[in-house]
């Protein structure tokens, strides 16, 4: 299964550079925020998911590998990992690769990075895949994200994914705090398809010169997301952080 989920653009972003102004004095995680306290630069945050708001537990080739030794599986990581990279940035045929439950694209994926055909090796990585455990929220980002929705800001995920997102959001606790969950398996369109951010944009009834999107693929996220007006700040790039994402969202001072 893979992890590295659509690799949203690695180029100059450019930000509205506002000078963080204080907003309270307190630490941002016990930060009490009233809706219209302070002021705003965007009025929805979008995020992509696997890669930005989801990252892995273990390394895929890690996690290949070790399920693979149960099944004759004897490539070792640093190939898999290759083996992975290639699979998943090849063509594919199809107008999505994640289709309902994305396994047909899923199983070429493993099938490559490991040479395994099984079809109980296939399941076991899938499921595995396909529960929260496998996965982590980045530090801070179940704060950021309460702190933001109390203070006004429209909340959505915008994911090329299949259809095991929303359960991984449930099991990670934060489905909830979501206005808008934009899956490109459900809505037909996937990153960098600007229909896609459109989607988002009329779920949550924020006009695109309000909205930011955070994402980690130059192609999928950045070019999609400017297609439509929507500002793309670069996960691991842009901005690195929860709090950081909290504090220029909110215009406010640690």
């Amino acid at each position: 299964m893979g992890t590295t989920l659509m690799r949203c653009s690695h180029a100059n972003i450019l930000f509205r550079a506002l000078k963080p102004k204080p907003c309270n004095s307190l630490p941002l995680s016990s930060m009490p925020i009233n809706k219209g306290t302070c002021e705003k630069t965007y009025d929805a945050l979008l995020l992509d998911a696997g890669g930005t708001l989801l990252q892995l537990s273990k390394p895929v080739e890690e996690t290949y590998a070790a399920i693979g030794s149960k099944y004759g599986v004897t490539v070792d990581p640093a190939a898999i990992k290759q083996g992975f990279k290639r699979a998943f940035a090849a063509p594919w045929p199809e107008k999505l690769r994640y289709q309902g439950d994305g396994r047909p694209f899923w199983k070429l994926v493993v099938s490559e990075a490991t040479g395994c055909g099984d079809e109980d090796y296939f399941e076991e990585v899938y499921e595995y895949y396909a529960k929260g455990d496998a996965w982590h929220l980045p530090d801070r980002a179940f704060e950021t994200i309460t702190v933001l929705k109390d203070a006004g800001v429209k909340m959505a995920v915008v994911s090329n994914f299949d259809y095991r997102l929303r359960k991984l959001l449930k099991d990670l606790n934060v489905l909830n705090l979501f206005d808008a969950v934009i899956i490109s398996s459900e809505v037909g369109y996937e990153k960098p398809d600007p229909r896609i951010f459109q989607a988002a944009l009329d779920q949550v009834n924020v006009e695109a010169c309000k909205a930011l999107h955070i994402g980690d693929d130059q192609k999928a996220d950045k070019m999609g997301a400017n297609a439509v007006g929507i500002d793309c700040w670069l996960w691991g790039i842009d901005v690195k952080t929860f709090s950081d994402i909290q504090i220029r969202i909110l215009n406010s001072g640690a």
